[in-house]
């Protein structure tokens, strides 16, 4: 009797950031090729990454993630939130910060009962980009936006940079108003940071970024099986042949080829835009860190992603 075909792998990418125009073929405001959105997202599929969660980082990039959501139904969900670089957008709304409040509210409001948007963010703290908003602004427009969040009650998707004390500091009081709590994302920092996270109740999101280094390949493989969610944070945060993770892909499953935008053609990707079937090598490196199959990585992913985000299906 033939043995039982291995069950194929299923990938959730929780952090990639669709609305980007490069993900339209449009660089620095021109048009290099063709839109090839539709490709990216059936190539990903291609590999078992059936469900995207679409980053909103202000209020019109979170009304693209929604628009992308409904464009791609049962497979795009949204995230709806101002990210802490564009915190000044608060203070420079024409009616105000209680204004874009308000128009947050509605719309995640409205968007969370269609079942567009399964996630609160990306909100949080970037003390290594203060050049792009104030530590102040950053620090009263997440508390503001968590504030909503408890309000709405969705679960958390957030940003943390080089500000653990003052972001567990406000988290801290309102987890306990949130059942599914959330997901740091993007996750750079140490393995003392990341047990306080996890402590918290959050989960953590795993990048390249996430990988560049041997200290980071070290706090990897100590987050719980059970605590991580895998993205690629495309177009950014490829793996890319300097970091130290890049050594665990000589087996890994090839990557269709890349090539300059000027030069791209139908089925190929770009060089230095990331895209979301890459989220099979961010699981094989994880697998080789842990020392375990990627097929336990990608279980153990898919059902923390479904259980927090919920993402058009039962755990």
């Amino acid at each position: 009797m033939e043995e039982d075909s291995p069950r194929p792998l299923k990938y959730v990418d929780i952090g990639i950031n669709l609305s980007d125009p490069v993900f339209r073929g449009r660089y620095h405001g021109k048009q290099a090729h063709e839109d090839d959105l539709t490709d990216i997202i059936e190539r990903a599929r291609d590999v078992g990454c059936t469900k995207f969660m679409v980053t909103g980082s202000d209020l019109k990039e979170s009304k693209h993630a929604i628009q992308i959501s409904k464009d791609y139904p049962g497979f795009c969900y949204a995230t709806v939130g101002v990210h802490p670089c564009q915190a000044k957008h608060f203070d420079n709304h024409p009616g105000g910060p209680s204004q874009l409040i308000q128009e947050l509210r509605e719309l995640v409001r409205s968007s969370k009962e269609s079942g567009h948007t399964v996630a609160f963010g990306e909100i949080g703290l970037d003390y290594d980009r203060l050049f792009l908003s104030t530590k102040e602004a950053q620090l009263k427009y997440f508390e503001a936006q968590l504030d909503l969040a408890v309000e709405i009650q969705l679960p958390l998707f957030l940003h943390s940079r080089a500000a653990s004390e003052d972001f567990e500091r406000l988290l801290k009081p309102r987890l306990e108003k949130l059942p599914k709590k959330g997901l740091v994302h993007s996750f750079t920092g140490t393995t003392e940071e990341m047990r306080r996270l996890i402590d918290l109740g959050l989960d953590i999101g795993v990048n390249g970024c996430s990988m560049k280094t041997e200290e980071n390949l070290e706090v990897v493989k100590e987050i719980p099986l059970d605590r991580i969610q895998i993205e690629t944070d495309g177009p950014w945060c490829e793996i890319r042949p300097s970091h130290s993770s890049s050594k665990y892909l000589d087996d890994a499953p090839p990557l269709p080829k890349a090539v300059k935008k000027e030069k791209w053609k139908k089925g190929c990707m770009v060089k230095g835009r990331n895209e979301p079937i890459a989220i099979a090598h961010v699981a094989h490196v994880i697998a080789r860190v842990k020392d375990i199959s990627v097929e336990e990585v990608c279980e153990a992913a898919w059902n923390n992603s479904i259980k927090m985000f919920g993402l058009g299906e039962t755990n």
